[in-house]
């Protein structure tokens, strides 16, 4: 897996490869060009459900944008001390994300670890095709789906469409640990 900072560089290069524009990629996303070249010359990653949106716009899989290999498996097993962080203390929201599958080549699902830090008080709103699963590992968080709150405590667990705009806070002073699971349809 690239390390974060060469994952816009891999996008561009992917890009290039499937011979597309910025223009032809901002029409398969809906993302402007000049949103998708600050991916491609950023440092950091951006969220997951960008990079999602951006592997569907491209026609390849989230793991063709971390670099990963394609190697034929029916298996994966990644080790505590081999998860790889993503986005560490966050894209420009403090989110920070941990892989747990990132060995498999051409996943359904994306599993992570995703910590959300106490000290953000305003999240951004994610939408994207799919579904998705939140389960609450450690403290406590607010989601938002739609119009609707919900107050998430260890042990929760939350299944959603992912085509509706959602949030998540942690509340309590204190960082939440979630286990996201998001498929993309």
């Amino acid at each position: 897996m690239l390390p974060e900072h060469e994952i816009g560089k891999n996008i561009r290069m992917i890009r290039k490869l499937k011979e597309m524009t910025l223009e032809d990629l901002a029409g398969k996303t809906g993302f402007t060009k000049g949103y998708l070249s600050k991916v491609e010359n950023s440092e950091k990653a951006p969220p997951v459900s960008t990079l999602l949106n951006i592997a569907r716009g491209m026609g390849v899989s989230m793991s063709e944008l971390f670099g990963e290999g394609h190697e034929p498996t029916s298996l994966s097993l990644v080790r505590k001390n081999e998860r790889q962080q993503m986005a560490r203390n966050g894209t420009t929201f403090g989110y920070s994300y941990e892989t747990l599958a990132h060995k498999y080549p051409d996943k359904k699902m994306e599993p992570y670890i995703l910590t959300i830090p106490p000290e953000i008080e305003q999240s951004p709103l994610f939408q994207h095709q799919g579904e998705e699963l939140l389960f609450v590992m450690e403290g406590t968080m607010k989601f938002l789906h739609g119009e609707n709150e919900y107050l998430m405590e260890k042990g929760d667990c939350i299944y959603f469409d992912s085509g509706i705009g959602h949030r998540g806070f942690a509340l309590g002073g204190r960082e939440a640990k979630i286990l996201m699971v998001i498929l993309s349809s």
